[in-house]
C-alpha cells in the first residue's frame, strides 16, 4: 500500500491554495500528523481501518475536521483521499458537482 507522506499533503495544499486562493501555511503540524497516522492505527494487533478505502475516507475526514491548515482543510481533504486511492489504483468516477454537493 502506497501512502501520502506529510510533506507531500503540505505540497499538495500549496499547490491548491495557488489555484484556488485563500491563506497558505500549517496552524498545526500535530493535528496534520494525527490525521495522516489515524487511519494506520492499530489496537489488539488488528487494524481500526482495514481497507483501502476506509483508510482513504478517514485521512480526508481527518484532515477536513482536524483544521491542521489556516485555509483549505476542506479542499486539502478531498483531494488527499482522492490521491490516496489513485495512489493505490483504485478507479473513482464523479464529476466536480459530486465533490462540492
Amino acid at each position: 500500500m502506497k501512502i501520502v507522506t506529510k510533506n507531500q499533503i503540505i505540497l499538495l495544499h500549496d499547490q491548491i491554495i495557488s489555484e484556488t486562493g485563500g491563506t497558505r501555511g500549517l496552524r498545526d503540524e500535530g493535528l496534520l500528523e494525527s490525521a495522516l497516522f489515524t487511519p494506520f492505527q492499530v489496537f489488539g494487533n488488528e487494524e481500526l481501518y482495514p481497507s483501502i478505502l476506509e483508510k482513504a475516507a478517514r485521512l480526508g475526514f481527518g484532515l477536513v475536521k482536524n483544521h491542521a491548515f489556516l485555509d483549505g482543510n476542506k479542499r486539502i481533504g478531498a483531494h488527499a483521499m482522492l490521491v490516496f486511492l489513485a495512489l493505490n489504483e483504485i478507479e473513482t468516477n464523479y464529476s466536480q458537482d459530486d465533490l462540492i454537493i
